[in-house]
């Protein structure tokens, strides 16, 4: 669902979107501003075939750029750099640098390399003390033959297995790296007191606009992506993000994740994605506009980017709202006390009057939000995570 936020971001700018999916039927092809829809012959997981239904609409005279929505349209179009450039223009890492990335014991040694703190991170064959709160989580963004010798070229595949454990208790390494494909990693819990979205689009090391929103809700109670958040703004969220990403001259889009030690206050770096993030339409509201950004970079035109944003915007994705109540009967962590349900509700729907803006749920596009419940309610899962292609047009939006 994320990439709505893209397709209309573009469409009110006047720009035509294509919009693909290997489903039939989504959400998406509903709504007022995607202007063609579009079924891919292959699905992401099918790598080969998928980046060439991907070559197949880049090849097509009104295509110009690509958004790399999916953690595997960004490793394809590094892959097959020269393939995709020969047909658009794109705004994403290099091979090389999204390894780093996508790669968490190389990006936390690159972190390292920078002076940027961040939550200690270690192969989980490497640890023999279990001393402290852990987390165990997959060790890349995205499993490929690049990375793990048990896939093949045609292959791609997502861990989200995460494990927390506290000081003294031993996992059962074996039985972990069986469940998750390879050999995860071991990272520190921190015991936090804000946790920050820091949002970008780089241009060879040098930021193109920035923004940051404090996350108030997870999907989960546990911990998640944020389905309620503000639009704000910390200058040593700034200071440690500019750092790390002008280390690795980052190019593309972008979001890293912090969280604030309580008993230190360092702003200590957890993650990073080189792709569209979840909480996009929580920066398009508060008027950081990055698929435009991006549109604009990749047809040469930085300078008429314009990197302000404004600060204290509330916004929801309903639907998590309803996963992090139901995740109060449901998720367990070692570390946290669980919520009172009723005390939650009450939150919920006192911030939904506060901040009535809604990731999906808008006036002007009813249809998108009336497919996705119709869908939702006619299957466990729709599935469907699209991409976004944008072709320059003078045409309005339909």
């Amino acid at each position: 669902m994320k990439s709505y936020a893209c397709m209309r971001s573009l469409a009110e700018r006047g720009v035509r979107t294509v919009v693909a999916s290997e489903h039939e039927r989504i959400p998406h092809f509903s709504s007022r501003y995607c202007s063609e829809q579009v079924q891919l012959s292959a699905a992401p997981e099918e790598l080969t075939a998928y980046r060439d239904a991907l070559l197949d609409i880049a090849a097509r005279s009104d295509i110009e750029t690509i958004l790399p929505i999916r953690e595997c349209d960004t490793y394809l179009f590094a892959k097959y750099r020269d393939r995709f450039e020969e047909y658009v223009s794109l705004v994403t890492p290099d091979l090389d640098t999204l390894g780093k990335a996508q790669d968490r014991i190389r990006l936390s040694e690159e972190a390292r390399r920078a002076g940027v703190p961040q939550a200690r991170t270690r192969r989980l064959s490497d640890v023999d003390e279990w001393d402290s709160d852990v987390v165990i989580k997959s060790r890349y963004n995205l499993l490929t033959s690049d990375y793990v010798d048990s896939l093949s070229a045609d292959d791609a595949e997502e861990s989200r297995s995460v494990r927390f454990l506290e000081a003294g208790e031993e996992p059962d390494p074996a039985a972990i790296r069986a469940e998750m494909a390879h050999d995860p990693i071991v990272q520190d819990y921190i015991h936090e007191s804000d946790r920050y979205l820091y949002c970008g689009l780089w241009d060879h090391g040098e930021p193109l606009a920035t923004c940051q929103h404090k996350q108030i809700r997870s999907n989960s109670w546990v911990g998640g992506g944020a389905v309620y958040r503000v639009s704000a703004y910390s200058q040593g969220v700034e200071r440690v993000a500019n750092r790390l990403l002008s280390h690795l001259d980052w190019h593309g889009l972008v979001c890293a994740e912090y969280a604030r030690d309580e008993e230190t206050g360092e702003w200590k770096f957890l993650e990073l994605n080189p792709r569209v993030w979840q909480s996009l339409p929580a920066a398009t509201r508060a008027n950081a506009d990055f698929p435009y950004y991006y549109w604009l970079r990749a047809r040469g035109e930085p300078e008429a980017i314009d990197p302000t944003y404004e600060t204290g915007v509330g916004t929801h994705m309903a639907y998590g709202e309803l996963s992090h109540l139901s995740s109060i009967r449901s998720d367990d962590s070692p570390f946290l006390d669980r919520p009172a349900f009723g005390e939650t509700l009450f939150e919920v729907a006192a911030s939904c009057l506060r901040d009535p803006r809604f990731d999906y749920i808008r006036l002007d596009d009813p249809r998108l939000f009336l497919s996705a419940i119709r869908d939702a309610l006619a299957a466990e899962d729709s599935g469907g995570r699209q991409y976004v292609a944008g072709a320059a047009t003078d045409e309005p939006p339909a």
